[in-house]
């Protein structure tokens, strides 16, 4: 588990490899990962977009832009959380990601908070210590 707090935005993420969307001889690798956003704060936010930086195991990055998450656009109160799983396929058997969600106050003003740099790693993926 991973997780992350900016201005009373809590972002914790639980990412796991799916071996039966998997085909390592086919160079084909995914994993899950389930995000929970939970507002520490005292007034509401919502997430209008996000931004993702995902690596693969060979240091070729990806940027992703787009809307909401899943869908949707999320207002998120006081107390509350959002959650909602999603995916990634990469052709290697491990990479990284880390981004972030544009949050929006009751005021107007826009913040990104961040999502914690999280590993993908699956059983087939070579091991090294530094």
């Amino acid at each position: 588990m991973y997780t992350s707090v900016t201005r009373d935005i809590q972002v914790t993420v639980m990412p796991q490899f799916v071996a039966d969307r998997s085909e390592p001889d086919e160079g084909r690798y995914f994993w899950a990962y389930t995000i929970e956003i939970t507002n520490l704060g005292r007034d509401w936010v919502q997430l209008t977009a996000r931004h993702w930086t995902i690596t693969d195991g060979n240091g070729l990055i990806e940027e992703v832009y787009g809307p909401g998450v899943v869908g949707e656009q999320p207002v998120i109160q006081p107390g509350e959380s959002f959650r909602y799983t999603s995916g990634c396929p990469l052709t290697t058997p491990s990479g990284i990601m880390a981004g972030s969600y544009r949050m929006v106050d009751p005021s107007g003003e826009g913040f990104d908070a961040e999502i914690p740099a999280f590993s993908l790693d699956s059983p087939f993926a070579k091991r090294t210590l530094n």
